[in-house]
């Protein structure tokens, strides 16, 4: 047994990932989780004896698994099987017009040029060389990065990557950016959407969220037992490197003594010591002082914008109408409106997109046969509090499937083929967030460099998870948990009792 005790609160992604590392590199590591199992925002929902995927539904980035799985003996292809997508989601309009966009851009030139014309086709060729330039720029400095400063990144940057968010004009939101991208409202309104990755709204976030095209791009998969097996995948190679998981085991208080985490009270009183604790959980949990009054200060005071919530349908029941395939969204005529409504009104749009996630697709499908369905519109992060009644969730209801309707899709949720959730949901399970699915909103440039890092004011607490650096989405709470183990193999390192230089997630301790 390692002399270490690490202590992970919460087996969301980034808190897996800190296990495997740790659990490979010695440490006695132990993971308390509240759910019955790995993933956290990561989860299914079983519907007429189907389970749904009803949280994250899209593998991108698999270079973050990749690097992570070979740096502890095994690899992605070992412990899961995975399936790349040819298209990576099929987009609607209420005028009738329907656009696939693919893996491989030139098919998706093509699309585009026999949908809206040759220059619209070009202006994507040029957007896809910029958002590959920004992507390349930006992946060192922020993406992999521990917490950047504004003067370290702008110093990482160099004059190239500088010249680079130059041309971009960083200062621009998403949306201004892509109108001059793009002339097609559609094509401006489908990229756009990648600001909700984020939990954010395009007229406010930055144009680099334009780089998220190219991690799309990049590559798509599918998970053989959708992203909770993925969860469970990670769960049993840190089990096979050691690491012990408590589920159902809620955390009441991360303990401190003389100024440093002595170790985690259960909910059940028993007492777990740690050396070292990892909160993957949201932030704002600390700020509120749910875990101790003492851990209030181990995250900066001063609450963030929360981020987008959501209404989502579980369904188990036929498809008919308009072919799907496996990622779908269904757009508004209206864009702007549903942004409005849930940042500036508070409230569940009147005129949502709503998307779709066909988990049994591209296969095909019986005619009658059912599938597994999950459609999400986004909502306020407002579980906490008194703004969303019955009556405002079953307009919502109302418009979202009305809307599918319209576009030829019909489907009708009931108490038996369908479980809904919404804000408020998500804010019991992830306490203090209100519901917010995305940690803090990307709103205005600099709000890149005011998400905590993987390091606290109070020694010996690391945190991990998408309200924290480098943000929220599988891939990046993926990173965060490899950040928050770094850093806590270097803290090792720095007292002496970890040998400096071992190997570590392909990078080594100082």
């Amino acid at each position: 047994m390692s002399e270490h005790q690490v202590v992970i609160v919460g087996a969301g992604m980034g808190g897996l990932c800190s296990a495997i590392l740790l659990a490979h590199q010695g440490l006695d590591v132990t993971v308390v989780e509240t759910a019955d199992g790995p993933g956290g925002k990561v989860h299914s929902r079983e519907v007429l004896g189907a389970r749904i995927d009803s949280g994250p539904t899209v593998f991108t980035m698999r270079w973050v698994l990749d690097t992570l799985l070979r740096s502890v003996g095994t690899s992605v292809e070992a412990e899961m099987k995975i399936t790349p997508l040819n298209v990576l989601a099929r987009h609607f309009w209420p005028d009738g017009s329907q656009l696939d966009l693919s893996a491989n851009p030139q098919e998706s030139e093509a699309a585009i040029a026999a949908w809206s014309g040759g220059d619209e086709a070009r202006r994507f060729r040029d957007f896809c060389k910029t958002t590959r330039q920004l992507y390349a720029t930006l992946e060192g400095p922020m993406i992999r990065a521990q917490r950047p400063s504004m003067g370290g990144f702008m110093g990482d940057l160099g004059l190239k990557g500088l010249g680079v968010l130059a041309q971009l004009g960083p200062m621009r939101s998403l949306w201004q950016q892509l109108g001059h991208q793009f002339t097609d409202p559609r094509l401006r309104q489908l990229f756009a959407r990648y600001a909700t990755y984020c939990g954010s709204s395009p007229w406010q976030s930055p144009a680099t969220l334009m780089l998220i095209a190219q991690v799309e791009m990049d590559g798509v998969w599918s998970v053989e037992g959708g992203m909770v097996g993925m969860a469970e995948a990670l769960a049993r190679v840190a089990r096979r490197r050691g690491a012990v998981f408590r589920y159902r085991s809620t955390c009441q208080r991360i303990e401190q003594r003389q100024g440093r985490v002595c170790g985690v009270q259960l909910q059940s009183g028993e007492f777990l010591p740690a050396d070292r604790v990892i909160f993957n959980g949201d932030a704002a949990a600390l700020r509120q002082g749910l875990l101790g009054e003492d851990m209030r200060r181990a995250v900066p005071q001063d609450a963030p914008l929360r981020s987008l919530s959501a209404v989502t349908w579980s369904m188990h029941t036929p498809v008919q109408g308009v072919a799907l395939d496996r990622h779908n969204v269904f757009f508004q005529s209206s864009y702007a409106s549903e942004f409005d409504d849930i940042f500036e009104r508070q409230r569940l749009p009147q005129k949502p997109t709503v998307y779709v996630c066909a988990q049994d697709r591209p296969a095909d499908r019986d005619a009658g046969q059912a599938e597994r369905i999950f459609c999400l519109v986004n909502a306020p992060a407002c579980g906490d509090g008194n703004g969303i009644t019955e009556e405002a969730l079953e307009q919502c209801q109302t418009h979202t499937f009305q809307h599918l309707q319209q576009l030829g899709l019909p489907l009708q949720p009931t108490p038996s083929n369908s479980i809904r959730t919404t804000p408020q949901d998500f804010h019991r399970r992830f306490p203090a967030s209100g519901g917010a699915l995305y940690g803090q909103a990307t709103h205005g440039w600099t709000s890149i460099f005011s998400r905590p890092g993987s390091t606290t004011p109070l020694q010996g607490l690391f945190l991990a998870g998408g309200s924290v650096h480098p943000g929220p989405g599988v891939p990046m709470a993926a990173l965060s948990g490899q950040r928050a183990a770094e850093a806590v193999m270097a803290s090792l390192a720095l007292t002496s009792t970890f040998p400096r230089g071992a190997t570590f997630g392909g990078m080594s301790t100082p």
